[in-house]
């Protein structure tokens, strides 16, 4: 009774001088049921995603890391297309798998959601650029595939860049 009775009084003390208590620990568990919700290819998960993203503080528990390069070496809007918000939440996905040992496990379905999501972008548009960004979309998703989960050297990421490149002057 008295350690109940102090702290429902510690909690008060806390409330009324605004001090934020030491956040309860996320398991593992919650964690990766968290990271598979953000991670599926589907409007939903993608959905569930970008309200995350754009309340990080409510998440703060997870100890999430929300850091991007967005689409790496590759241009993040080629031709205008805007691939940004889709790199973030495919960054999301492999830094976060990684830091819990679970990456390679959950790499295809992190590509996978990358490729739906750039997909999402390319059904804005019709003809010829629909035809252009749906091509482009699947060379981002060949490169993720095969490179993803490699160190790429220079070297490499200018060899998509160009085969990006010679993808879209086939198409137009």
């Amino acid at each position: 009774m008295v350690s109940r009775s102090l702290a429902t009084l510690v909690l008060s003390l806390a409330t009324f001088f605004g001090l934020t208590l030491p956040a309860h620990a996320v398991t593992l568990e919650q964690k990766l049921s968290a990271l598979s919700e953000f991670t599926q290819p589907t409007a939903a998960s993608a959905a569930n995603w970008v309200a995350a993203w754009q309340n990080q503080g409510a998440w703060a528990d997870y100890a999430f890391d929300w850091s991007t390069d967005l689409c790496s070496s590759s241009p993040d809007q080629p031709l205008g297309f805007d691939f940004r918000m889709s790199c973030r939440r495919h960054d999301f996905g492999y830094r976060n798998y990684k830091a819990v040992d679970r990456f390679p496990a959950n790499k295809p379905r992190i590509d996978d959601a990358f490729y739906f999501d750039m997909r999402q972008v390319c059904a804005a548009y019709s003809g010829l650029s629909k035809a252009t960004c749906d091509g482009l979309a699947w060379v981002y998703y060949q490169a993720v595939r095969q490179f993803g989960d490699l160190n790429v050297s220079q070297a490499q990421i200018e060899r998509v860049r160009r085969d990006v490149e010679r993808a879209y002057r086939n198409a137009a």
